[in-house]
């Protein structure tokens, strides 16, 4: 199964995004929580979660990520709730940060 290239949100450069905070990579983000797709586990967890490695070094490696999860996870693709967001990791608090905070999935 093929997606667009926006099938998870407008492809998007962070370079050129007018962020108020910085963002250090691409998540994919499960819409109305804040759970983002673990890189390692291929679950989604928390941006509390000590074993969060949610960043994806380009927008087509969290597309990529994204699809896979649809494909094993979502009988229907059109229904799947998931948006490429820009994130970080504050060292500090020890969590991802998602930089538009909890997106939801209807206006």
């Amino acid at each position: 199964m093929h997606f667009p290239d926006n099938a998870f949100g407008d492809p998007f450069d962070i370079a050129h995004l007018p962020l108020r905070r910085p963002a250090e990579g691409y998540a994919v983000q499960m819409l109305d929580t804040d759970r983002l797709l673990d890189r390692n586990s291929g679950d989604f967890l928390p941006v509390r979660s000590p074993a969060l490695q949610a960043l994806f070094p380009d927008f087509a490696s969290a597309h990529d990520a994204a699809g896979n999860w649809v494909r094993h996870h979502c009988p229907a693709a059109d229904t799947h709730r998931l948006a490429i967001v820009p994130a970080s990791f504050d060292p500090i608090l020890e969590r991802h940060v998602l930089i538009y905070g909890v997106l939801c999935g209807q206006p």
